[in-house]
C-alpha cells in the first residue's frame, strides 16, 4: 500500500504541478492586465514581506514528519498522539508570534516603503498585511494535520485536495478582478481556500487516519531533541527566504513597485521551475526515514540518491534548455514586451538552481539522518553573503543586480560546497553522480544546438512559431535522451506504465 501510495504521490505531485503551471500561465496575463503592473508589484511586495514570518514554523512542520514516521516504524502510537499535542501547543504559541508581528508591521509600513509606495499603495498594503496574518495565524496550528498526513504517507489525498484547490482558485478570482477588487480581492481568495484546505486536512485526519490528540505534559527531553532537529530546518527556511523573498523587499524599498513587478515574474517562473524537482523528492522523506531507521547502507542511499537525480536531470534539463531557447519570446508574448527584463533575471536564477534542484533527495538524507545541521550554518553565511552583495548591485542595476547576488551564493553554497560535504561526510558517491549527469548531458547539449540552429533560421514571435519550435526540439529532445541518455531502468519506469495504459485502452476498445 506504502509503495503504491509512494508512486501516486510521485505522479500526482506532476499531475499536480503540471495543472498549476498550466493555470499560472494561463492566469496570470490576466492578472497582469487587470492589475496593471504597479498593482501587481505591490501585491508581489506584500506577499513576499509578510512571506518572511512563515519561517517563525521554525522548522517544526518537517518535526512532525519525521517524528511521526520514526514513532510509526516503532509502533509507538500512544507517544504519536501525545507528540501531536505537543506541537499543537507549539503552533499555538507560534500563531500569537505572528499576529504581534504583524502588528508591528501594519503600523511601519510607512517607514519600510515610505520612500517608494504612494499613499493609496501604503493604504492597500495595510488590507493585506491584515489578510494575510489573518491566513498565517490560522496556518500553523491547522498545518499540523497536513504533515500528519505526509507521515502517513497517504500522498493520494494530499495531491487530490490540492488539484482542486489549483482549479478552484482562478474560477473565483476570475470575477472579482473583474469586479474590480484588484490586488485585495486575490489576498481575499488566497486566504480563504487555505483555510478551507487545511480544515479539510483535519477532518481527514480524524476521520480517515482515526488519529487523537493527547495534551499531556511536555516531555523535555523529546522538546529538546526536537528542537535541535528543527532549529537547522529553521535556519534552512531562513536561508530560503533571504534567496526568494529579500530581492522583491530590496528592490521594493530602493526602486518601487513597477521594478519589483518584473521581478516577481522571473520569481515566478523560476518557482515553476523549482517545484518540477521537488515533486519527487517531497514524497521521499518518510521513505529515507525509515531506510536510516532500517541502518541501510551508504551504497544504498547513493543509489536512490542517484537514480532519483538522474529523473530529475531529464525533465530539469528538458524545462531549462527550452527556456533558454523560447524564453524571452514566451515572455513578451505572455506577460508584455514590459516584462522583457525578466528572461536574464530568470536565467540568472535558474541554471545555478539546477543542480541543487537534482540532488534534492540530499536533503531528506540528511534530515532523516539529522545531519543537517552544517547545510543550514552553510547557507546562513551563504545568504547573509549574497544579501550583502545584493543591497548594492540592486541600486545600480535593479533586478539584474538581486539576481547576481542570488545566482553568486547559489553556486558557492548549494553546488560547490554542499557537493563537498555529501561527498566527504554523508559518504554520497558525488563522483558517480556526476560522471552519470555528464554522460546524460551530451545528447541533451545535441538537441539544443540543433533548436537553437532553428530558432536562429526562424526567429518570429508568434504563439503558433513558438508552438511548433517548442514541438520541434521536445521532439528532438525525447528522441536524444531516449536513445543515448537514459539506461534502461529508466527506460522501462516510463514505457512500462505507458504499455499498460494503451492495453487497457485496446481491452476497452475492442470490448
Amino acid at each position: 500500500m506504502a509503495i503504491n501510495q509512494l508512486k501516486a504521490g510521485a505522479l500526482l505531485s506532476y499531475i499536480s504541478i503540471g495543472i498549476n503551471n498550466a493555470v499560472g500561465l494561463l492566469f496570470t496575463p490576466f492578472m497582469l492586465r487587470m492589475l496593471g503592473k504597479s498593482e501587481f508589484g505591490l501585491y508581489a511586495l506584500v506577499a513576499s514581506v509578510v512571506a518572511y514570518l512563515t519561517v517563525l514554523d521554525l522548522g517544526l512542520g518537517n518535526a512532525v514528519i519525521r517524528y511521526t514516521a520514526k514513532y510509526r516504524a516503532q509502533g509507538k502510537e500512544e507517544e504519536q498522539y501525545a507528540l501531536f499535542g505537543m506541537f499543537l501547543i507549539l503552533y499555538c504559541g507560534v500563531s500569537l508570534l505572528v499576529i504581534i508581528s504583524g502588528t508591528v508591521l501594519y503600523h511601519n509600513i510607512e517607514y519600510i516603503f515610505g520612500n517608494s509606495l504612494s499613499a493609496v499603495e501604503q493604504a492597500k498594503a495595510r488590507v493585506m498585511v491584515i489578510l494575510l496574518i489573518l491566513n498565517l495565524a490560522l496556518t500553523f496550528p491547522l498545518s499540523i494535520f497536513g504533515s500528519i498526513i505526509t507521515a502517513y504517507e497517504q500522498y493520494v489525498f494530499q495531491k487530490l485536495i490540492n488539484i482542486l484547490r489549483i482549479l478552484i482558485s482562478p474560477c473565483l478570482m476570475i470575477p472579482l478582478l473583474l469586479m474590480g477588487y484588484k490586488a485585495i480581492g486575490v489576498v481575499m481568495i488566497i486566504t480563504v481556500l487555505n483555510i478551507v484546505t487545511l480544515l479539510v486536512n483535519a477532518w481527514y485526519c480524524f476521520f480517515r487516519l482515526k488519529i487523537k490528540i493527547h495534551f499531556q505534559y511536555l516531555e523535555w527531553g523529546l522538546l529538546r531533541e526536537i528542537s535541535s532537529y528543527s532549529f537547522f530546518i529553521f535556519l534552512g527556511v531562513i536561508v530560503d527566504k533571504i534567496y526568494w523573498s529579500t530581492g522583491q523587499f530590496v528592490l521594493g524599498v530602493v526602486a518601487g513597485t513597477a521594478v519589483v513587478a518584473v521581478y516577481a515574474i522571473a520569481v515566478q517562473l523560476q518557482m515553476y521551475y523549482m517545484t518540477l524537482s521537488t515533486a519527487i523528492s517531497g514524497v521521499f522523506l518518510p521513505k529515507v526515514t525509515a531506510m536510516v531507521a532500517r541502518n541501510s547502507t551508504d551504497k544504498e542511499l547513493s543509489n536512490l540518491f542517484i537514480r532519483t537525480g538522474r529523473i530529475q536531470y531529464v525533465i530539469m534539463a528538458f524545462v531549462l534548455s527550452g527556456f533558454i531557447l523560447f524564453g524571452k519570446s514566451f515572455i513578451i508574448l505572455w506577460a508584455g514586451p514590459e516584462y522583457e527584463g525578466a528572461y536574464l533575471i530568470s536565467l540568472l536564477l535558474m541554471i545555478p538552481l539546477t543542480i541543487p534542484l537534482i540532488q534534492t533527495l540530499g536533503i531528506s538524507i540528511l534530515q532523516a539522518r539529522n545531519q543537517h545541521k552544517f547545510r543550514s550554518l552553510l547557507y546562513i553565511v551563504i545568504a547573509t553573503a549574497s544579501l550583502a552583495i545584493s543591497i548594492p548591485l540592486a541600486k545600480v542595476y535593479g533586478g539584474i543586480g538581486c539576481a547576481i547576488g542570488t545566482a553568486a551564493s547559489l553556486t558557492a553554497g548549494n553546488i560547490i560546497a554542499m557537493n563537498l560535504y555529501y561527498y566527504k561526510r554523508i559518504n554520497l558517491d558525488i563522483p558517480r553522480f556526476w560522471k552519470e549527469i555528464t554522460r546524460m548531458s551530451v545528447p541533451i547539449v545535441v538537441a539544443t544546438v540543433f533548436a537553437l540552429a532553428l530558432n536562429y533560421l526562424y526567429p518570429h514571435n508568434t504563439l503558433l512559431s513558438l508552438f511548433i519550435k517548442g514541438l520541434i526540439f521536445g521532439f528532438l529532445y525525447i528522441n536524444m535522451i531516449w536513445w543515448k541518455g537514459l539506461n534502461s531502468f529508466e527506460r522501462n519506469l516510463f514505457s512500462i506504465p505507458t504499455k499498460k495504459v494503451l492495453a487497457k485502452f485496446r481491452f476497452y476498445y475492442t470490448h
